[in-house]
């Protein structure tokens, strides 16, 4: 596997390096994927039917896995062994790494939701943050392109946050539960849509994938492959080609130059060796996640570049922004003590509420730029170690009180978008290093204004919402208390942000680092704004776009 046969090297094997990689293989390029990662079969390892009755805890949350005890993810979390990361003093950043073949895409929310024409160019509406090098209409193609191979569900709504989808690209979304109809009712009348949400579950059987028989979490992993993971998809259909390599346990130590300044290959660290290993190649792709590619790209120093690889701009580990996050919920009275029956579904919300606010924005009306949405957790779930509600008494009442209000309770997760800001980036921290001796990234994170003003709205909308059902809600945290910690929604990105420009941006359009023509990024390092809805869809859709355009590059002798 390191003879040097391979035309490509893709760093990562996520949403971004799993897409370039299928991509290019599928055109007849010999790809090397190098994962940091251990391996892992979602066949064989994902505990689908493991009930939270036979795990500790009953199954609840730890510091060894954060998600629960059947999360997907095997190795990876806040913390990984042997592989800091500081933090500014002052500062709250938390970074998600799954260190598993697969990378995020093993346990990721899977919400597919398309940034619209508002998300590409938001500085040219209101002047903050950047547009894109591009505009709606020019990825809306590769949207269908992504969403027929990955298989989502949804439907085309009309509203002018969620762009259509072309005839026949969705699956049928599931049906929307007892609760959801409620919440949809209430959302009605105080003006806001609720609509099905779209999401990378299988409804129809798709290739070798099986349909989604709503019965156990997609938290766990899918093994029949119904909920999308690139382990039980791209990569196995990449390696069918016979034009895909894949090493795991391969941390990635630099980007290497020769004495011209031009990329031709990676150094990375066998982690269960310790061996050092250099690779060569014609082109390099980073898709390592946002923060890891722009740290190996600034730990890629050189005579050619002394600030780090492509980083002419000074961009690379700038623009560091996550979505905004917070949560309001009660017990609707009318929900209580109703009669038992299934409501898992796919297990995630059916029915979400999208942003309604464009036109307000552009009257004026509201006092925050861009917008949020709502996902919603309700029905009858399987129990774990927590109760809901205020409970009073001890005995039997406590347990009636229990009952009743098992599958009663409703909340609202509001999440938002954030413009990038001065004060929020990441850096080398050259005094502390890996265990692998590699200087590890240092972050400096701040919520502004505009992401506390639009916290502000977002929860009284919540607590609206919430009474019309009839729920309590109390009084409202400010913003400050209530607003998520930095990286703690896991969808950071804009650390190596594409634009029209050298100067201000670190790649053009396709992902092509401007200062390196066989260097590319494939994650959300690129975006050049982060829009309320979940970043892989995106991710997916560019990589592909791009790895097609690059293709056409190196059959036509350009690269």
């Amino acid at each position: 596997m390191r003879d040097n046969r391979h035309e490509v090297i893709v760093v990562g094997s996520g949403a971004g390096g799993a897409m370039a990689a299928y991509t290019l293989t599928k055109s007849g390029h010999k790809v090397l994927m190098l994962e940091a990662g251990r391996d892992y079969d979602p066949k064989t390892e994902t505990p689908m039917f493991k009930r939270n009755g036979d795990a500790p805890l009953m199954g609840a949350a730890t510091s060894d896995k954060h998600f629960g005890f059947y999360d997907a993810t095997v190795d990876g979390g806040w913390q990984v062994p042997d592989e800091p990361y500081s933090v500014a003093e002052g500062d709250d950043f938390y970074w998600w790494r799954a260190r598993m073949l697969g990378g995020r895409t093993n346990h990721w929310g899977r919400f597919s939701l398309r940034f619209s024409e508002h998300d590409f160019k938001g500085k040219s509406r209101d002047g903050l943050g950047a547009d894109w090098p591009f505009d709606y209409a020019e990825l809306a193609p590769w949207y269908d392109k992504t969403e027929e191979l990955v298989g989502v569900c949804g439907t085309n709504t009309g509203l002018d946050d969620m762009p259509p989808s072309a005839e026949g690209v969705l699956q049928p979304p599931p049906q929307p539960r007892v609760p959801e109809l409620l919440i949809a009712a209430a959302a009605k009348k105080q003006g806001i849509p609720m609509v099905p949400m779209h999401r990378a579950v299988l409804t129809r059987p798709k290739d070798d994938r099986a349909a989604c028989f709503w019965a156990t979490p997609c938290g766990h992993g899918c093994s029949i492959g119904a909920a999308f993971q690139s382990t039980t998809s791209l990569l196995p259909m990449a390696k069918a080609t016979g034009n895909l390599q894949i090493i795991t346990q391969a941390m990635v130590k630099s980007v290497d130059t020769d004495d011209q300044g031009k990329v031709i290959g990676v150094t990375y660290i066998d982690k269960a060796s310790g061996h050092t290993h250099n690779l060569k190649a014609k082109v390099i792709i980073l898709a390592a996640s946002a923060c890891e590619s722009a740290r190996i790209l600034l730990n890629s120093k050189s005579e050619h570049f002394p600030d780090g690889l492509a980083n002419s701009s000074g961009q690379v580990g700038k623009n560091l922004m996550d979505s905004t996050g917070a949560h309001l919920g009660a017990i609707i009275p009318a929900l209580k003590g109703r009669p038992r029956y299934n409501e898992d579904g796919h297990t995630s919300n059916h029915l979400f509420i999208p942003w309604w606010g464009h036109a307000a924005q552009a009257k004026g009306e509201l006092d925050f730029p861009r917008g949020y949405h709502f996902e919603i957790g309700c029905g009858f779930r399987e129990p774990g170690a927590g109760v809901s509600g205020s409970l009073q008494g001890y005995g039997k009442a406590v347990k009636q009180q229990v009952w009743d209000n098992y599958g009663a309770y409703v909340g609202f997760s509001l999440r938002g978008e954030m413009l990038p800001n001065p004060d929020s980036y990441m850096e080398i921290d050259e005094s502390v290093r890996d265990k692998w001796g590699i200087p590890v990234s240092k972050f400096h994170f701040k919520w502004s204004e505009h992401e506390l003003k639009q916290i502000e709205h977002g929860l009284k909308t919540a607590k609206a919402l919430l009474e019309t059902m009839g729920a309590d809600v109390g009084e409202l945290p400010s913003a400050e208390q209530a607003i998520s910690k930095g990286g703690s929604i896991i969808h950071e990105v804009g650390t190596t942000r594409m634009g029209s420009s050298a100067e201000s941006s670190v790649t053009n359009q396709w992902g092509q680092t401007w200062d390196c023509e066989n260097l590319f990024v494939m994650d959300g390092g690129v975006f050049a704004s982060n829009p309320h809805k979940n970043c892989t869809l995106t991710i997916m859709t560019l990589a592909m776009r791009n790895a097609s355009w690059l293709s056409a590059q190196l059959k036509g002798g350009v690269i």
